[in-house]
């Protein structure tokens, strides 16, 4: 699993002219645009949701968990792309939707389980995201 996180001042998602998903905190939130891979389970999801949710990146070296700052996660299978041969990517590290899109789910549930206010996309769709870096502050995280 995969997860590029993103600290920001605003972040929505927005589908078929619709937004179903938002985020605008007081101060700073992360948006988390998350990428599964054939390997990834329900305690990969956890754990990563754990490391989201304490990661110190907000001002002041706080964590989302320290400040109560929203989260607003976006399936992301691109994440997965393989780009080191020829022009077009593949896509084959990234797991199927029947597998994905539980996990992002769970990813997602963790967050509200772990007290975070969290805000998603559509699995699925095609999604416009718009979102304000702010920073710009923008990592990695990785299972395994």
């Amino acid at each position: 699993m995969r997860v590029l996180v993103q600290r920001v001042t605003s972040a929505s998602v927005t589908v078929d002219g619709k937004v179903v998903g938002a985020i605008e905190p007081d101060g700073q939130g992360l948006l988390a645009l998350v990428g599964v891979t054939h390997d990834d389970d329900a305690a990969t999801a956890e754990r990563l949701a754990q490391k989201l949710w304490q990661l110190r990146i907000l001002d002041n070296e706080k964590a989302a968990a320290d400040v109560g700052a929203p989260i607003l996660v976006v399936s992301q299978f691109t994440l997965y792309a393989n780009t080191v041969k020829g022009r077009r990517p593949s896509w084959n590290a990234a797991a199927p939707g029947p597998v994905a899109e539980p996990l992002v789910t769970a990813f997602a549930d963790a967050l509200r389980r772990l007290g975070a206010q969290v805000e998603t996309g559509v699995f699925g769709a095609h999604m416009s995201v718009e979102s304000v870096n702010d920073g710009p502050v923008t990592l990695m995280l990785e299972s395994g």
